[in-house]
């Protein structure tokens, strides 16, 4: 699944090229997503202008006069600028024509969003619940131990609770751990101060180097220009069960923690 980094780079993308155009057409071609694409989805947008697009967390607003259009990409969606009459392909759901440029989105399991909200829609089920932002001046070491006091789930697992905090999914957990020098099964209450100010740094650290390799591409992921990440190749820990750490040689350990897979050292995570 696209986490922070992937949003956030298919956000600066799609802001390159689509503000201040206005929407002359909307094609849905299948509205079995994860919730059904409203009918009424072109009446709400032809004709209104794009004014910006937001992230909160893993999902995508894009702000138009009348309303917001509430985008997620599900497990393997990509959102992605085309010419207006590039050929659709097999999971090309939905088709926002910006004039001679298309907004397209690709899901093959389906299991993205694309809502219409009306106003700014930070009222809405899906964001109302949504905790801090990792890269927002609200995360820090302060903030961190705070929320982590009483919390006796694995230190990994409530990096990934988007209640708590959000966009941070299995991968980018994994490694921000592994850059902090803690294990993934710790409990969260049993942090220390000095552990929460290593693990803060450590995981706004790992989402911007993520950001500037153009995040990860495991399966699907593509940025809104049609281009892959490389971050994978920086990986720590992450899918590296058996082969030996980046920093003192131990074989990489992997576990399952929540029904996932996690990864960590057991010589440099402590």
């Amino acid at each position: 699944m696209p986490e922070l980094p992937e949003v956030e780079i298919t956000r600066r993308g799609l802001a390159a090229h689509l503000p201040g155009r206005m929407v002359s057409d909307v094609i849905v071609r299948d509205r079995r997503l994860r919730l059904p694409v409203t009918a009424d989805l072109a009446g709400k947008l032809i004709g209104d202008s794009l004014i910006g697009i937001d992230r909160r967390g893993k999902y995508l607003l894009l702000r138009f006069g009348r309303g917001s259009l509430l985008a997620h990409l599900g497990m393997s969606g990509n959102l992605r600028v085309l010419p207006a009459d590039a050929p659709a392909r097999k999971h090309d759901h939905i088709d926002i024509l910006f004039g001679k440029l298309a907004l397209r989105y690709s899901d093959p399991r389906r299991f993205g969003l694309m809502l219409w909200l009306q106003g700014d829609g930070s009222d809405h089920p899906l964001l109302a619940a949504l905790g801090v932002e990792p890269l927002g001046d609200a995360f820090s070491a302060d903030w961190l131990f705070q929320a982590t006091r009483g919390r006796r789930c694995a230190i990994k697992l409530l990096l990934m609770d988007s209640h708590v905090v959000v966009g941070i999914g299995n991968i980018y957990a994994s490694e921000s751990l592994f850059r902090a020098g803690i294990r993934p099964r710790t409990a969260a209450c049993r942090l220390t101060r000095a552990q929460c100010a290593r693990l803060v740094p450590a995981v706004c650290d790992t989402l911007t180097d993520a950001l500037a390799a153009g995040g990860s591409t495991l399966r699907d992921f593509h940025s809104a220009e049609g281009q892959s990440g490389c971050f994978q190749q920086q990986y720590f820990v992450y899918d590296r069960a058996g082969t030996a750490c980046r920093v003192c040689d131990s074989p990489i350990r992997g576990l399952r923690l929540g029904q996932r897979s996690t990864y960590y050292c057991p010589r440099c995570q402590k």
